[in-house]
């Protein structure tokens, strides 16, 4: 079976079609949707509120559908903080300063116990329902935080998945395709191409530990990733940041 990430679809053959799109508030969704609706697919955002504690990307999410014309957003609430085993989930403090260049087996305390596996779940139930067979996911296995579920090889499994676990798929009234864009490209090319598209990146959000405000700490292994993005593309991250030495 090819790679998720091989397929490539025209906009003559997506031009009306419906597609699923994680939009979770973040950079990458972003970019990832915007990349979507630049191939000609229909978008129905999904964002999950699995009860992650950096909730200001929830908003982000909301203002991100807008801005990115989604025909229909979708807001689910799966509460995983009941399981915890997350910094991002559980009263666990987030790490802050974290080398950003460890091995791919060293995975920090921010992953989320099977977050895309059930996250992926969620897309494919509601392509099915819309008749898509198109999902997208914002992942990328470049400048990541090494997170198992962010790899192509998880994809792929998930992909095939899709056709032996649903009607639709043994049926064979939908092939469904998991389109991860984004998941061969650093966060520099990231953000190049999604400044190319027009995406409007102060209304994403990132940060794991934001302040009151809502304001990135700067610190933590996203803010680092987004910092480091930006500024290899050679561009500012238009955020406020808590500390003046991030801005």
């Amino acid at each position: 079976m090819s790679a998720p990430t091989a397929a490539k679809t025209t906009n003559s053959e997506s031009a009306c079609l419906p597609a699923v799109v994680l939009l979770s508030g973040g950079m990458d969704s972003a970019t990832t949707a915007a990349i979507a609706g630049r191939e000609g697919f229909s978008l129905h955002a999904l964002t999950v509120d699995y009860g992650q504690r950096h909730r200001w990307e929830l908003a982000a999410a909301r203002r991100l559908a807008e801005a990115l014309n989604c025909k229909e957003h979708l807001v689910l609430k799966v509460d995983l903080a009941q399981l915890g085993g997350s910094a991002l989930t559980d009263q666990i403090e987030v790490p802050k300063g974290r080398p950003l260049s460890l091995p791919p087996s060293s995975i920090p305390i921010t992953y989320v116990p099977a977050r895309n596996t059930v996250l992926l779940s969620l897309a494919l139930a509601y392509a099915e329902v819309i008749s898509a067979a198109d999902i997208f996911i914002g992942v990328n296995a470049v400048d990541y935080s090494g997170y198992p579920d962010c790899r192509p090889e998880f994809l792929a499994a998930f992909e095939k998945l899709a056709a032996l676990a649903t009607k639709a798929g043994v049926e064979g009234c939908l092939k469904f395709r998991i389109h991860a864009p984004l998941i061969n490209l650093s966060k520099a090319e990231i953000i190049r191409r999604g400044v190319a598209l027009g995406v409007d990146y102060r209304l994403t959000h990132s940060c794991y530990d934001p302040d009151a405000a809502g304001r990135p700490c700067g610190q933590c292994d996203a803010c680092r990733l987004r910092l480091k993005g930006f500024a290899e593309a050679g561009l500012k991250d238009p955020l406020v940041y808590q500390t003046a030495e991030t801005e």
